[in-house]
């Protein structure tokens, strides 16, 4: 039974890679029409829209949230929101599109993440993401995105070991994923030796992070329609959000252990006690994979091994296709792409579709649970969401 009382019965999503001639409206108005039509929805009963887009100085489109009007005139005059929490914006979007429809404020709703990013360079777009981190300690500051998970990845060496071969793996994992996820940005195949190994076509970036440890710099949206569970049975694909649960963290990093993990580790416990379900119920997990050091830590805050071990789910097999809870079927942030403010709504999208039999080469032969965990900033704002197959 839904926890929330809320569930996703549409989803859009454009392919994610370098769009040069696109425009964010674009992409806006693509994820929403596809969404309507995934639902068999008009416009016109959309009661609220709410818009996940980081921005932080990447496009000129500052007031993006009324683009989503220009996808169906019956959209005019519809509430329309821009929910921004860094890398997490898309989560942050539906969690205000559940709390409308919880508080009685809305029945169904248009929730859309977006992000423009690779027309911008890479300094440009490193600078942007930065903001998210604490501007009032000058050390950290200065630190960009890669490296301050660069130093998560040295101090988990000098706590528990070297990471970088299972980092590697998640690496070579995540792209053998993406090859059946025809929305991916880079749909290559990479060996665990050549994402293991420094060279000019992977090189470091922040030591030990390598090119093939890093999320891609990427354009696209995603969109997904809630209604009310009661409401869901007159949808032909339902799926219920059968918990949601948000933590944010304290922003400064000196002032936490940040290899425990807390705010993750506290987010997805809460979901999956909120959601009365097991981490071995779970047909799959979603995961925010920004650089591969970040997903072995999720392992171990999900509870999959102890600190420290998170390498033995890939040793064991869990983590992949076959294994016993795979991570990242989509080819995660780091094959998939991360365009910043439709990472979480990517995420419940294709979540929605493999819990809905609408997953393709991704499909799972069964599929009735799934987690997500979307994290914004140095695992500062933490959203975990449980979905089920069906109605609540």
């Amino acid at each position: 039974m839904s926890k929330t009382g809320v569930s996703i019965v549409g989803s859009g999503h454009t392919a994610f890679g370098r769009f040069d001639g696109r425009t964010l409206e674009e992409l806006i108005v693509e994820a929403t029409h596809e969404a309507l039509e995934s639902a068999r929805v008009d416009a016109e009963r959309i009661d609220a829209v709410f818009l996940g887009h980081f921005n932080s100085g990447l496009v000129k489109d500052g007031f993006a949230s009324s683009l989503v009007h220009q996808a169906d005139p019956a959209l005019r005059f519809k509430p329309a929101t821009r929910c921004e929490n860094a890398c997490a914006s898309g989560a942050a979007a539906i969690f205000a599109g559940m709390n409308a429809i919880r508080a009685g404020e809305a029945e169904t709703v248009l929730v859309v993440g977006v992000e423009k990013m690779t027309h911008r360079s890479t300094a440009d777009v490193t600078d942007a993401l930065a903001g998210a981190g604490y501007q009032n300690d000058p050390k950290e500051a200065a630190l960009s995105f890669p490296q301050v998970f660069g130093l998560a990845a040295q101090e988990y060496t000098e706590r528990y070991g070297d990471p970088t071969q299972a980092m590697a793996r998640i690496a070579s994992k995540n792209h053998e994923n993406a090859l059946c996820n025809p929305l991916a940005h880079m749909r290559r195949e990479m060996s665990i030796e050549a994402c293991n190994t420094v060279s000019d076509k992977n090189p470091l970036i922040a030591k030990p992070l390598r090119l093939t440890d890093c999320s891609l710099v990427t354009d696209g949206a995603a969109a997904i329609i809630l209604t009310r569970d009661d409401l869901a049975g007159g949808y032909e694909r339902p799926v219920s959000i059968r918990s949601a649960v948000h933590v944010s963290d304290l922003l400064p990093m000196k002032a936490r252990d940040f290899l425990a993990f807390e705010g993750p580790k506290r987010a997805i416990g809460g979901a999956l006690a909120r959601a009365g379900v097991s981490l071995q119920e779970l047909d799959f997990a979603e995961v925010h994979d920004c650089f591969t050091i970040a997903e072995l830590l999720i392992y171990e805050a999900m509870g999959l091994t102890a600190p420290g071990c998170g390498a033995q789910a890939l040793a064991d097999g869990t983590v992949y296709r076959d294994g016993a809870l795979p991570v990242n079927l989509s080819g995660g942030l780091k094959a998939k792409g991360h365009p910043v403010g439709a990472t979480g709504v990517s995420m419940h999208a294709i979540s929605y579709r493999q819990l809905s039999g609408q997953a393709g080469e991704m499909q799972l032969d069964k599929a009735d649970l799934g987690l997500i965990f979307n994290m914004g900033g140095a695992a500062v704002a933490n959203y975990a969401t449980v979905l089920q197959a069906g109605r609540g």
